[in-house]
């Protein structure tokens, strides 16, 4: 007779078949790796919004270009935001442009456009690093444990080949080490899933609010061509 002892998660993930086994310890380590994501793509979406509000506070105060792109320059690879990063990369070959080319303010405005652009993409890859990475994980491992559970509960049946009268008490211990497969294949997938649809919002956020900027920044300096 099974004590209820025996048919806890511990016991029947011990009990389980190797194959069983592997895909249990490789969801856990999928499910380690993808909170571990979580964590550091948390921190570094929180610390880009708060610093390109910072940033955008500082920029519409009406303080003059060239001393915001001083401070930007100083505060480079400490406390400088995607968004100010940006700006940098625009600014800087603006001016770099008018002084080569005084006279051409169509090369000084298409220069800045395309340094704030790619500086754009490379912000945009940085901040959306990782994010395949949870997809992956909340897609393929409710799939994975399906296949250690249906994997399981073939050895579950197969065992009463070897039983005259079959009883619940024969299988279920079976059965139930094998659900465990898709228990945890679900642990894994949904934080990573919900994570991951949270972090492509905010990235689209932060993607239209570098958008905006470049579009106005680019007015700004037109003006200034002219």
């Amino acid at each position: 007779m099974l004590t209820t002892a025996d048919l806890s998660v511990l016991t029947l993930i011990a009990q389980a078949s190797l194959v069983v086994q592997i895909v249990m310890a490789g969801l856990v380590l999928a499910s380690l790796v993808s909170w571990y994501t979580i964590f550091r793509k948390h921190f570094s979406l929180s610390s880009a919004l708060s610093a390109t509000r910072r940033f955008e506070h500082e920029f519409w105060s009406g303080g003059d270009l060239a001393a915001l792109l001083q401070r930007a320059q100083q505060r480079k690879g400490r406390d400088g935001g995607p968004l100010e990063r940006i700006f940098e990369a625009g600014l800087h070959e603006f001016m770099k442009v008018r002084t080569s080319r005084p006279g051409d303010p169509g090369s000084q405005l298409d220069g800045a456009r395309r340094a704030m652009r790619a500086t754009y993409q490379r912000e945009m890859d940085s901040l959306e690093r990782k994010l395949p990475l949870l997809a992956s994980v909340g897609s393929v491992s409710p799939y994975v444990g399906l296949f250690g559970t249906v994997w399981g509960i073939m050895n579950a049946f197969r065992g009463l080949a070897n039983v005259q009268q079959a009883t619940l008490a024969h299988v279920a211990p079976g059965i139930a080490e094998a659900l465990i497969a898709t228990a945890i294949g679900l642990f894994a997938a949904i934080p990573a899933t919900v994570a991951y649809n949270r972090f492509v919002a905010d990235s689209d956020r932060l993607a239209n609010r570098f958008e905006t900027f470049m579009d106005e920044f680019s007015n700004i300096l037109q003006r200034q061509a002219r």
